[in-house]
């Protein structure tokens, strides 16, 4: 039987799609389920009626999407935690805080799993991309400074901490001194 799928069914296709199925599996389940419904010339109609009211609704989306993306492009985030000397933070500044401290200063709502970012654990300035799932991504600057210096910061009394690049994770620490010991073998050899 020919049924026309009103949403996705799993190894059957998606939305829209004309599909060819069992005569049982369709009047059994799907057709009940409203999961599809019998191919007729009427039921394609509105299929395409579908097809057509869901592209205008992506289209608007879309645009809705790539106004947020240039309200929060460039935005600076400023966040105070406690430091070790070295510079490494007692605790870290997480999507959890960035999602929060953009609303509270934008009153734009963003998930936190659309900020492209692990924990911030150390103290610097860090441009972080947020995932719209638009043709542009747009970057977020993010500031760490100390607890104690972060009245003054936002006073304008200190200067922004340098520019911290995200480190490419590729190596492991135990890979680390394996790795070392390849590239000392590489330079002896004169490679």
């Amino acid at each position: 039987m020919k049924v026309l799928l009103l949403s996705d069914v799993y190894k059957q296709g998606v939305a829209g799609e004309v599909v060819e199925v069992a005569d049982g599996y369709a009047r059994n389940y799907l057709i009940p389920k409203k999961l599809a419904a019998k191919a007729t010339p009427n039921e394609l109609k509105k299929a395409e009626n579908l097809r057509a009211t869901a592209a205008a609704r992506k289209a608007e989306l879309d645009g809705r999407l790539n106004e947020l993306a240039r309200q929060i492009d460039g935005v600076e985030l400023v966040f105070g935690r406690r430091a070790a000397n070295t510079g490494k933070l007692f605790g870290s500044v997480t999507t959890t805080d960035i999602a929060e401290a953009l609303q509270a200063k934008t009153g734009i709502d963003i998930n936190r799993r659309r900020i492209s970012q692990q924990a911030l654990r150390e103290i610097g300035t860090f441009f972080i991309p947020v995932r719209l799932g638009t043709e542009s991504s747009p970057t977020l600057k993010i500031v760490v400074v100390r607890e104690d210096e972060l009245a003054d910061y936002l006073a304008g009394l200190t200067e922004a901490p340098p520019v911290v690049q995200a480190e490419a994770q590729s190596a492991t620490p135990e890979e680390a001194p394996v790795e070392a010991e390849a590239e000392a073998a590489a330079e002896a050899s004169g490679e």
